[in-house]
């Protein structure tokens, strides 16, 4: 059976979308302020361990739990759901098929319990 890791072109995909993701989330004035101070680079490099490993990629994710990498932010229903949007986006703009965004969203989406603080 293929992962959605293998099926979306494996970690060079991953880093693209993780890449331009953050060049859409950054340039969203409403989004933006949570990186203030944040080290992008850092921020990226989990990102792209964090779905490579929930998507089935070969990559382990050691970061912070998304409860304590996200408490301090405060994060808003609105502000995770246009962040979700900018995923989608981003997937779209690659050619992801539907199915697939719609798989990768079902493996990310439940996190919004931990994430949504504010």
């Amino acid at each position: 059976m293929t992962t959605i890791y293998e099926a979306i072109g494996g970690a060079e995909a991953v880093s693209a979308a993780v890449d331009q993701f953050y060049d859409r989330v950054l340039a969203d004035p409403r989004l933006a302020p949570y990186f203030d101070g944040a080290d992008v680079a850092e921020v990226k490099r989990h990102q792209r361990a964090f779905i490579a490993a929930a998507i089935g990629g070969p990559e382990v994710y050691r970061g912070r739990s998304m409860t304590d990498a996200h408490a301090h932010l405060s994060v808003t229903a609105d502000d995770f759901d246009t962040v979700v949007d900018h995923l989608i986006a981003t997937l779209t703009s690659l050619d992801v098929p539907g199915d697939t965004i719609r798989e990768i969203g079902g493996k990310l989406v439940p996190l919004k319990s931990d994430i949504v603080t504010g």
